[in-house]
């Protein structure tokens, strides 16, 4: 009997498979590290062979412990978005390397592009910014660089992660989904489909793309080799939009906010696709039987890995647990400010040339005050999208939190108090595989919609505001201060 939901968790550090019941529980796990490679600096590379074989290997290590590929109703795909892939079509084989979401190679080609005045038009059709954070400037710039791709010829074939994963897993199917086909910045997301007037732009020909399908539905079959039967591909969406799928934001104006290397927060506008005036990105939420939902997102380059670099670059920290107890070992901040834009400033800045910088420093202050001033910057940050987002006629009532480091208790609290509305966490907090999991549940018939399948999502944790206004803005005014002295 086909009773779980597989999932395929393709992160940025790492590649999971969690084993999910029809009612949500998280029933099994298998993670492996993903290895990052920074051949020079703004460069993040990923080995793609590397991926497939971490992702075959807990997915077989996950099937088997639920009993075989006959008790597997379907699989669902979810993946860091904007990293690309380019593989042979005879073989599956990577040609090169996978540019990762991180990379800023394509600033220069980008800034060029918004000088001859094409930003305005990329924005209108895509949603999206010019800013080498999109997969459409990394693709141009590895075809004009990467002699093996051109000697590969028709035999090329280049997608997001998920969209090669699926090419591994049956054998030569080439599609994506739509909230991953979206982030290209080739995809006219009014109409849903690849753009000529883009894919000329970056340089990018459209026979090496995949096939834009639908979030859920029957969407391929596994090789029987692979896991010992075929099981059914029925679920996929880019990460950030699963996790909003996971918190259940199915209403307009439902926010969420996910906090892992990056932050990414995603406003429900349903069926209308809403520009935004003020820096923020449209993007695709889901994309069911043809009709697409839309939402207003902010991206935040650097949050979980900021704890990362503390923790294995500086030795600030031993563990990414200790930033709580010391943001609770000193009273406030002692004027210490920490702006994280290791790797340049996304939403609503967009400043990829900007630097990180930790400011308001002296004798008094300690490693305590540089790991609070670390957290800090998530609500700062956070803050500052929320002002944009209303700015934008979405202002969000509440928000519902997830992502690795919204473990930490005392950084909920503070979302809460610094941007003076509920902030909600669900107890399970892994809501990108759920929400790939709920996906995948529709496409497999467990559930009749996405609604039907918010039942998975599970009990919360409310965090309520406690902090006075005056230390708000006070605290945002410090923020303020040290954010105009890195965009000078």
């Amino acid at each position: 009997m086909s009773e779980y939901i597989i999932v395929i968790d393709e992160g940025t550090t790492s590649t999971r498979a969690v084993l999910f019941a029809a009612d949500g529980t998280a029933v099994d796990s298998c993670q492996r590290p993903l290895t990052q490679h920074y051949p020079a600096p703004g460069l993040v590379e990923h080995d793609a062979e590397e991926i497939w074989k971490l992702t075959l290997e807990c997915a077989q290590t996950i099937i088997a412990k639920a009993g075989g590929a006959d008790r597997i109703a379907g699989i669902g795909i979810t993946n860091q978005r904007e990293t690309i892939v380019f593989w042979d079509r005879r073989t599956g084989k990577p040609l090169a390397p996978a540019i990762v979401w991180q990379d800023r190679r394509t600033a220069d080609i980008c800034t060029a592009l918004k000088e001859q005045g094409e930003e305005p038009v990329v924005q209108a059709k895509t949603g999206l910014l010019l800013d080498p954070y999109f997969s459409g400037s990394k693709i141009g710039w590895a075809l004009e660089n990467w002699p093996q791709l051109k000697d590969a010829g028709a035999h090329l074939a280049v997608g997001t992660v998920e969209s090669y994963l699926v090419f591994r897993l049956t054998g030569g199917g080439h599609i994506t989904d739509a909230t991953n086909a979206s982030r290209t910045a080739l995809m006219a997301i009014g109409s849903g489909g690849w753009d000529d007037g883009l894919t000329d732009l970056f340089g990018v020909p459209r026979d090496i793309l995949p096939e834009i399908t639908d979030c859920a539905g029957d969407l391929g079959t596994t090789l029987p080799e692979h896991f010992g039967g075929p099981i059914r591909i029925a679920g996929m969406a880019g990460d950030q939009q699963a996790a909003t799928i996971g918190q259940g934001c199915f209403a307009v104006g439902q926010t969420k906010a996910t906090f892992g290397t990056g932050a990414f927060v995603l406003t429900q506008t349903g069926t209308t696709l809403r520009q935004s005036r003020n820096r923020l990105l449209s993007t695709i939420l889901y994309q069911l039987g043809g009709e697409r939902h839309y939402a207003l997102e902010g991206s935040v380059f650097v949050a979980g890995s900021l704890v990362q670099w503390l923790r294995d670059d500086l030795g600030l920290i031993a563990h990414a647990a200790d930033t709580e107890t010391l943001a609770r070992s000193v009273p406030d901040n002692g004027g210490v400010y920490l702006v994280p834009a290791l790797s340049g400033l996304g939403a609503p800045h967009w400043r990829p040339d900007a630097r990180a910088s930790i400011s308001g420093l002296s004798f008094s202050a300690t490693k305590a005050h540089v790991a609070r001033a670390a957290l800090e910057a998530m609500a700062h940050q956070t803050h500052d999208l929320k002002t944009a987002f209303a700015a934008d006629g979405a202002d969000w009532a509440e928000l519902r939190i997830d992502g690795g480091m919204v473990a930490n208790d005392w950084m909920a609290q503070d979302l809460a108090d610094m941007l003076a509305i509920d902030v909600e966490r669900p107890a399970f907090v892994e809501t990108t595989a759920l929400g790939a999991a709920m996906l995948a549940a529709v496409g497999c018939g467990m559930y009749k919609s996405l609604e039907d399948a918010a039942v998975m999502r599970g009990g919360v944790q409310r965090f309520i505001p406690n902090m006075e206004k005056h230390a708000r803005d006070a605290r945002l005014a410090g923020w303020s201060d040290a954010l105009a002295r890195v965009l000078q």
